[in-house]
């Protein structure tokens, strides 16, 4: 009989964290969910509303609303706390407000014992994923950010409308900062083995102009979903869900993450986001792309974005 089950404990009950939540019942991915929340009675009505669903769920979960001392036992936590995007805001605007508050958080769970993974949604991504791996002190493969993992979702989505593919089928990646410097990797992007390029070479109903557009739709698209609902939260909480699964599974599972370099792309000491293999020790290794002049010069330029508003955080 198995004794030890995966516990996992989402910090933020928002947008975001309730719909990861309903995410992860749905596809029955952990055994155990703890929702901590500074408002008790969201946390509190969320773990009961989720509940009600669990006649309907594909396997058995325990959910309930816990606090910092269930996090001790937990092999995952999963922060979706802290100030939100308001419109007209960038990501980076979120940078001092949310630091602020993950201090306090990431105190409170190694205060319990905790010894397991970090995963990291909140706004700035890159940089609060850093300040985790700072505030924590736990090695830097077992603290994950969401990074580029949706921008590559929707960039994919984006050119499986575009060529009338599954989007399944498309093998494409953002990497960079989650947010306004990231770049598409056009020199990787490939449709059944074939690269994008030579889609458009020998089909002219295909246009690289056009491609140029879907990429700065998939950057914007952010910014063009909260002006019209308020905040993002699906598409991020399937995201959440996907990585969860390859981390508990220990799946070997190639994804777009925010993972902490140390000479890969010629860059040290920063987070941001690259392809990379999570399993169930966090991110076993980075995924060095081979990239044209013209992407390690836009990648260069998104680090260096970064590595600023790290310096004015942490020194």
């Amino acid at each position: 009989m198995k004794d030890r089950v995966n516990r996992v404990v989402l910090i933020g009950t928002g947008a975001v964290g309730s719909s990861y939540a309903f995410a992860l019942l749905n596809q029955g991915i952990t055994e155990e969910l703890v929702l901590i929340d500074l408002n008790k009675e969201k946390s509190e009505g969320d773990a009961m509303d989720l509940n009600h669903g669990m006649a309907f769920a594909p396997s058995s979960m325990r959910i309930w609303f816990g606090d910092y001392s269930d996090c001790k036992d937990a092999d995952l936590i999963v922060i979706c706390a802290g100030a939100a995007q308001k419109p007209g805001e960038t990501r980076l605007d979120l940078v001092e407000k949310n630091a602020r508050i993950f201090k306090g958080i990431v105190d409170q769970i190694m205060e319990s014992g905790f010894d397991g993974i970090f995963l990291v949604a909140t706004n700035p991504v890159d940089i609060l994923t850093y300040a985790v791996w700072k505030y924590s002190g736990l090695p830097k493969e077992r603290v994950i950010g969401s990074g580029t993992i949706l921008d590559t979702a929707r960039f994919r989505f984006s050119l499986g409308e575009y060529f009338d593919i599954d989007t399944r089928n498309v093998h494409a990646y953002i990497i960079g900062e989650h947010g306004d410097t990231e770049l598409p990797v056009w020199s990787h992007a490939d449709i059944a083995n074939r690269p994008i390029s030579e889609w458009v070479a020998y089909d002219k109903k295909y246009k690289q102009e056009d491609l140029d557009k879907l990429f700065i739709n998939v950057r914007d698209a952010a910014y063009h979903i909260i002006e019209k609902k308020g905040a993002t939260f699906y598409g991020i909480a399937m995201g959440l869900v996907r990585l969860t699964k390859a981390i508990l599974q220990n799946e070997n599972s190639v994804l777009t993450v925010s993972a902490y370099l140390s000479g890969e792309y010629g860059q040290k000491d920063i987070y941001v986001g690259v392809p990379a293999v999570v399993n169930r020790n966090g991110i076993r290794g980075v995924v060095e792309l081979e990239l044209t002049n013209d992407e390690k010069q836009q990648f260069d330029h998104s680090v260096s974005v970064l590595k600023k508003f790290v310096t004015s955080v942490f020194e």
